[in-house]
């Protein structure tokens, strides 16, 4: 496990900015496993310049980790609409080639097989990550047991708490979301997780020492054979001290 610590997000940003860069470059037909949420913003700001330098993304596949039940692709809280504002409707990924579960499928049982297939069909090369305050991956929260495909989940309260200030108050924060599982997330070839802010020191400190528990899911990280923590000051202070 590989920990890059950097003195802000943005500094952090550009970093891991470049390490996508590579990927995209040095692989006939890359894809990308995406993540949403705060954290990624920076970095996908990042990608946005590189791309107006020249980089393309004409040749990749994207696939995003999560969304929320029974938002639509048009609702502003939608990790869809999240995407196409910070990333897609910047840079030249052909929309074909854009992948997000479906959180308003009528049918969320066969919207899971449905993405899981698409999974299996484009083996992930390098996934993004962010971490919860709970430690949470994708939307693959604590429990006494860990679900290896795509699957429909109830959020914890400490989920729905954090992600109350997107949508004005908590009680207008979805209660479940369809996440991919932790499978394809060991699977892809390189794991970039980042995280920003002194709230999350305790998560990565429970991620990367001690053993690996369910009740912080980011600590099966360990066993993956090429993950970097791209950290800012704040995010490391604990693994720091």
């Amino acid at each position: 496990m590989n920990i890059r610590v950097f003195e802000n997000p943005q500094l952090a940003a550009v970093y891991a900015a470049a390490l996508v860069e590579q990927v995209i470059q040095s692989i006939r037909n890359p894809v990308l496993g995406l993540a949403t949420g705060s954290t990624p913003i920076p970095l996908y700001e990042s990608l946005v310049s590189f791309h107006r330098q020249g980089l393309s993304f004409a040749h990749v596949t994207a696939l995003n980790l999560d969304e929320y039940v029974g938002l639509s692709a048009d609702h502003p809280q939608s990790y869809h609409f999240f995407m196409n504002e910070h990333l897609f409707r910047h840079v030249d990924l052909p929309e074909e080639k854009r992948f997000l579960p479906n959180g308003a499928a009528p049918d969320l049982a066969l919207e899971c097989e449905r993405y899981d297939q698409i999974i299996r069909e484009h083996p992930i090369d390098l996934q993004i990550l962010g971490i919860g305050l709970n430690g949470h991956i994708g939307f693959n929260e604590p429990d006494v047991a860990l679900k290896a495909n795509t699957h429909v989940v109830t959020l914890a309260r400490d989920t729905i708490e954090a992600n109350a200030r997107f949508f004005g108050e908590q009680e207008r924060v979805p209660t479940e979301a369809i996440t991919m599982g932790l499978q394809p997330i060991l699977m892809a070839k390189k794991v970039l997780l980042l995280a920003f802010g002194r709230e999350k020191a305790d998560a990565v400190v429970n991620a990367v020492r001690g053993d690996v528990r369910t009740y912080s899911p980011a600590s099966i990280l360990q066993v993956h054979p090429n993950v970097t923590f791209i950290l800012d000051r704040e995010a490391a202070y604990v693994l720091e001290a």
